[in-house]
């Protein structure tokens, strides 16, 4: 842990072998959140597990030199922000004119998110409600991050947030509730 601390202050400060070094040491995590968000993608979806770990790694890199990391949690939180951003400007290219347009909503269950990979409109009612999640209560929308965009379980996401589990869980069901109400009143 402590390792990976040292690769993260390193490669935010723009040291391209740490950079390396940290992409090895957390790379098989990274895969493993990734390919649990592509599994469920239509087949032939350009968008494959390793790239959108490569590219929320450089997308990491870029950012964070400006404000180190400061633990592996913060880390795995901002790859978590990089993943939804890759989501969703994946999902608003397939949804442009070019490609059909026409940007339909879908209903979502009151008690569950919808899935990341089921639909590239639900995906983008989802993002714009967080957004809008975000500015009212923060912590619950960086939970909604961790468990929908990177695949966390309750568990993790409490321990990357530095929160009890039974805070983690109120959040999680307040933050489902508003998301719901959210994505339908936007339909």
């Amino acid at each position: 842990m402590s390792d990976v601390a040292q690769l993260l202050t390193a490669a935010a400060s723009g040291n391209a072998q740490a950079a390396e070094q940290l992409l090895s040491a957390v790379y098989e995590d990274l895969r493993r959140l990734a390919r649990s968000k592509m599994a469920g993608e239509r087949s032939g979806h350009s968008l494959q597990a390793t790239d959108l770990v490569h590219e929320s790694f450089i997308r990491l890199i870029d950012a964070e030199r400006r404000n180190a990391w400061q633990t592996r949690a913060h880390f795995f939180a901002a790859a978590a922000e990089a993943m939804r951003w890759i989501l969703v400007d994946h999902a608003r290219r397939r949804a442009t004119a070019k490609r059909g347009g026409d940007l339909r909503r879908v209903a979502a269950e009151p008690d569950a998110l919808p899935s990341v990979t089921a639909d590239e409109d639900q995906i983008l009612a989802v993002h714009e409600a967080l957004d809008r999640l975000a500015a009212e209560a923060p912590q619950q929308a960086e939970l909604v991050k961790l468990r929908y965009f990177a695949g966390l379980t309750l568990e993790q996401a409490a321990t990357a947030l530095n929160i009890s589990r039974a805070t983690a869980s109120r959040h999680w069901k307040f933050a489902k509730a508003w998301l719901a109400v959210e994505v339908l009143r936007d339909q």
